[in-house]
């Protein structure tokens, strides 16, 4: 065991500094809560336009996820911030939301996408039989069965998209990494500071994993109740 006065950190100071970066985890949150969201929504409608049998459209989806998992997080970001600016002016945190929102609406396409092909396409002709259109019998049957397959994958995506949200501080949003950096900079305890920024990321993702699992378990509960 290494005696811990040698170790060429203060470990005393992160019980003391933790909650100051309660404020920067609450700006974590929120740009993931949105950019999750939005990555939902958006990766639903690439997802079905994937799927689609409209060529155009799904190779437009197909180009769109492409593009977006081929290129670095980082560089979208930049490009939203700093490309959009002679455009339109958007603050930083609306920036990261939208960067992280596009990036991830790549990766829950493909979810979606695999879990909708893993639904039999009997139940799709099942549906067509009792007169259903194509769309109703996919929002009606087809989607919320796709959901529940998707769960896991989505709670993955979850994480990874919290864990993704430090990339903000390169604009300037007041999120953890940033305030991390700023700590350290005050106090010339980097390593401290940032020992509390990884603390701070492996209680949030610790307890959205164990949210995700009950979700699972849940859901199963329930297909084998009706059952």
């Amino acid at each position: 065991m290494i005696p811990l006065n040698i170790i060429p950190w203060d470990l005393s100071v992160i019980p003391s500094r933790f909650f100051l970066f309660s404020e920067a985890a609450w700006y974590t949150l929120q740009i993931t809560t949105l950019a999750v969201l939005f990555g939902l929504v958006a990766g639903l409608i690439v997802a079905l336009g994937r799927l689609s049998s409209n060529k155009i459209l799904s190779s437009l989806s197909r180009a769109y996820i492409f593009l977006i998992r081929g290129t670095p997080l980082l560089v979208q970001l930049f490009i939203v911030y700093y490309g959009l600016t002679s455009i339109v002016t958007i603050d930083p945190i609306p920036s990261a939301v939208i960067a992280l929102g596009v990036h991830n609406a790549a990766y829950i396409a493909e979810i979606f996408r695999g879990s909708i092909q893993s639904i039999h396409y009997g139940q799709m002709e099942a549906a067509r039989s009792l007169g259903m259109s194509k769309g109703k019998a996919m929002w009606r049957i087809i989607l919320p069965q796709a959901f529940k397959r998707a769960v896991p994958s989505l709670g993955n995506q979850l994480i990874i998209a919290l864990k993704d949200s430090s990339l903000a501080s390169t604009i300037a949003v007041p999120e953890l990494m940033l305030r991390g950096r700023q700590m350290g900079s005050s106090t010339f305890m980097y390593m401290e500071m940032f020992i509390i920024v990884g603390l701070w990321y492996l209680v949030m993702t610790s307890i959205l994993s164990y949210s995700m699992r009950a979700i699972e378990k849940k859901l199963q509960v329930s297909d084998r109740d009706n059952n």
